[in-house]
């Protein structure tokens, strides 16, 4: 029996993708593996379009560049560097009103640094990342077989990573430009913070080509997080453009990945012999932990109890799938 076509999907959620790099750090330590060889399709938003690239970089002898915990590690070290405000900044441009709100220069080196040239067609696995174009309005996205099959879309990976992460009000726009064209892209989370359908999409076509059925699928899906405090009428009805700026955000991505996953649970339910399909790991988080670019000492540590609570919580669920991983 052939095995399943594996996916991963990693929401957005910027600094606070250091809880899906955390959870797969502990997968890669179960497996004895890296997290490339272990999946087949790696699809990623935001933050998780950093990770699902970082992890399927090539790196000496054609194995992975980086591990899991590398990646955690670059949210630890290279956070303050990213979301990085100056104070002139902070005076001329209060709460990004007038602008975005970090100047694209700090992400910008961080990915140079950590990308380098690699290009997208030379990903160790298939890869799915999220964009959304606003000029074209239509959502964009970057994929290794495509970028195989034309030149134009091979681009190299630091600039798939710089538009899938180029969160409204948070950082400007990405300009991609082409031979004939040019692409103006944003964070994929204004449309899918939970790329998981997308993946799924993307799969059921892989797997039609193959000769194969859609069904034969085991999916990985990792959250990043969610603090959802109520809005309350009595506020919430007095709301213009500026009382919307930025809980409208917050509910976007929220509802998306909710949907994403009751779609999921709906067409992947347990196999036959009752082996699961569809896995998903998510944690509520306690109040100050939302924040998306909040990267001071204690958030970071708050993170990190974050995840260990997944891996506390679904440790059972861990372990069976590192098994079935390495099946």
């Amino acid at each position: 029996m052939a095995r399943p076509f594996r996916i991963l999907s990693i929401d957005g959620g910027g600094i606070r993708g250091l809880i899906p790099a955390l959870v797969l750090a502990e997968l890669e330590r179960q497996t004895g593996r890296p997290v490339a060889d272990c999946f087949d399709l790696i699809a990623g938003t935001s933050t998780g379009g950093i990770l699902a690239l970082g992890l399927t970089r090539p790196g000496e002898g054609g194995r992975p560049r980086y591990s899991a915990q590398d990646l955690a590690n670059l949210y630890l070290k290279e956070g303050a560097r990213i979301f990085d405000e100056s104070l002139w900044r902070r005076l001329t441009n209060p709460m990004g009103l007038r602008a975005a709100r970090y100047p694209p220069e700090g992400i910008e080196g961080v990915l140079a640094q950590y990308f380098g040239e690699t290009r997208l067609k030379d990903a160790l696995a298939e890869v799915l990342v999220t964009a959304y174009d606003l000029e074209k309005r239509d959502a964009f996205f970057y994929r290794r077989r495509r970028a195989r099959e034309d030149a134009r879309y091979d681009v190299p990976m630091r600039v798939a990573a710089r538009a899938t992460s180029a969160a409204p009000t948070y950082f400007e726009p990405a300009l991609v430009s082409w031979p004939a064209e040019r692409d103006v892209l944003v964070d994929g989370g204004v449309f899918a913070n939970n790329p998981a359908m997308c993946a799924y999409a993307e799969a059921w076509q892989t797997l039609a080509e193959a000769g194969r059925s859609a069904d034969d699928v085991l999916l990985v899906s990792l959250g990043t997080g969610v603090y959802t405090p109520p809005y309350r009428y009595e506020e919430a009805k007095g709301w213009g453009v500026a009382g919307w700026a930025r809980p409208v955000l917050d509910v976007i991505f929220d509802g998306v990945a909710d949907t994403v996953d009751y779609q999921l649970r709906q067409l992947l339910p347990a196999a036959a012999d009752g082996a699961p399909r569809y896995h998903r790991f998510q944690t509520g988080l306690d109040a100050g932990l939302g924040e998306m670019d909040d990267t001071s000492p204690q958030h970071l540590e708050g993170l990190h109890r974050a995840a260990e609570a997944i891996l506390q919580r679904q440790a059972a669920e861990v372990e069976a799938l590192a098994k079935r991983l390495t099946s």
